[in-house]
C-alpha cells in the first residue's frame, strides 16, 4: 500500500528531587537538547523562526493537546509551531535530531511510528474524514532562547503525541506532560501486520491485574472506565490514589508494577528516566497505587488503568475503535508529575 510505504519511509527518518539533583544528573541530555534546539532554530527561515518561537513565560507553553487541532471549515491546522510538512530536508533532519535528544532509542522509535500511523488512518478513513490525517502535521515549538544558562523549553506535538521539556540551561527541570497514543494500537494489515505500537503499556498492566488474587482484584478494579488526561491543564486533576497499594502486593506483583512504571519513564533518555524514577522511589514505592477497569483478555477488549504515586500519575485508556472500526485498538497513555509539570 502506498500510504504504508510512506509511513515506513517516515519512520526511517528517525535514525527530581530538586534543581541541585537535576543539575548533577541531566547535563548530558540537557546539553544535547541545547545544541539540537539551537541547530533546529538556526536552520529555519525568518518567518519559520517567528512561527516556531514564543517567550518562555507565554501561556502557549501550557496549551498542550494530543488531538489534530484544526479549523472545521477550512481544514487548516490551528496548532502553534512549525509543522514538518513545511520543512525542507535539512530542517526535517534537524527537527528529528531535536526530538531524538529528548527520547531513548525505544521512545524515539515509538514516537516516529506514532507519527507514521497518520498515513494508515488516511487510508482507512479516506480524504473526507472529519479529522485531517497527515504525517507532516507534527509541530516543533521552542519557548525562550536555548542556551546553557537561560530558562527555556521545547515541545513536539501532534495527533497522539505531546512531548514537553522545561529547561534551566542544560538542566532538565521537567519532562512532562508526556503523552503517547496509537491508532491503531496493533496494525491489522499490510507489511506491518501484527505490529504493536505500545505493547509494554498494555501487557504489564494486564499481567499485573491477572496476577492479583480475588481480594486484591476487588480493591484494584474500578466501577467506571477512567476518563481522558486533562489536556491544556498545568496540573493533572486526578484526586486521591485509587485501587490497590503496592504495599498490599507480593514481591512478584511489585516487580510487574515496577516494569509497568518503567515502561513510561524509559521512553526518555537514561539520565532523565533515572531522575523520574528517583522521584517514584523518594515517594515510597509502597505508596504507588494500581487501579484497573475492563478486560484482561487481550486485543479487541477495552480496558483502562491508572498508576499513581505521591509524585506522579500514569493514565491509560484503550477503549476506542481504531480507524477501521476494530474495537479497543486505540491507545491514549500519559505520564505526568502531580506537582511539577512544566517545571511549575
Amino acid at each position: 500500500m502506498k500510504s504504508l510505504k510512506l509511513a515506513l519511509a517516515f519512520v526511517a527518518l528517525s535514525a527530581v528531587a530538586g534543581l541541585a539533583y537535576v543539575a548533577q544528573q541531566t547535563d548530558a541530555s540537557g546539553s544535547n537538547m541545547v545544541s539540537a534546539a539551537q541547530a533546529f532554530l538556526g536552520g529555519l527561515t525568518a518567518e519559520q523562526k517567528k512561527q516556531a518561537t514564543f517567550e518562555f513565560d507565554s501561556d502557549e507553553r501550557f496549551n498542550w493537546h494530543f488531538i489534530p487541532l484544526q479549523d472545521k471549515e477550512t481544514r487548516k491546522y490551528t496548532r502553534k509551531g512549525v509543522p514538518m510538512e513545511e520543512m525542507d530536508g535539512q530542517q526535517k533532519k534537524a527537527s528529528l535530531a531535536l526530538l531524538k535528544s529528548g527520547m531513548s532509542e525505544t521512545g524515539n522509535t515509538a514516537v516516529t511510528t506514532i507519527m507514521s500511523l497518520e498515513a494508515i488512518l488516511l487510508e482507512q478513513e479516506g480524504p473526507k474524514s472529519a479529522m485531517v490525517r497527515n504525517p507532516g502535521w507534527y509541530f516543533f515549538t521552542v519557548f525562550g532562547t536555548p542556551s546553557k544558562t537561560a530558562k527555556w523549553g521545547w515541545r513536539v506535538e501532534g495527533h497522539h503525541l505531546s512531548i514537553n521539556f522545561t529547561m534551566e540551561g542544560t538542566q532538565v527541570v521537567s519532562s512532562t506532560p508526556c503523552f503517547f497514543g496509537a491508532n491503531p494500537a496493533e496494525v491489522k494489515g499490510g507489511s506491518n501486520k501484527d505490529k504493536r505500537i505500545l505493547p509494554q503499556a498494555e501487557d504489564h498492566a494486564r499481567e499485573l491485574f491477572k496476577s492479583l488474587d480475588e481480594d486484591q482484584q476487588k480493591i484494584a478494579r474500578q466501577a467506571k472506565p477512567f476518563g481522558e488526561p486533562d489536556a491544556r491543564k498545568k496540573t493533572p486533576n486526578v484526586g486521591k490514589p485509587l485501587g490497590l497499594a503496592a504495599s498490599k502486593m507480593t514481591k512478584e506483583q511489585k516487580a510487574t508494577l515496577n516494569k509497568l512504571v518503567k515502561s513510561y519513564t524509559e521512553r526518555m533518555p537514561a539520565d532523565v528516566a533515572a531522575l523520574e524514577w528517583k522521584q517514584v522511589k523518594d515517594g515510597g514505592f509502597d505508596n504507588v497505587h494500581f487501579a484497573f477497569t475492563g478486560s484482561t483478555e487481550g486485543v479487541g477488549k477495552g480496558f483502562t488503568y491508572r498508576v499513581q504515586g505521591p509524585s506522579f500519575v500514569i493514565e491509560f485508556l484503550n477503549i476506542q475503535n481504531d480507524g477501521a472500526g476494530n474495537p479497543a485498538n486505540h491507545i491514549h497513555s500519559c505520564w505526568r508529575r502531580l506537582k511539577g509539570d512544566f517545571g511549575l
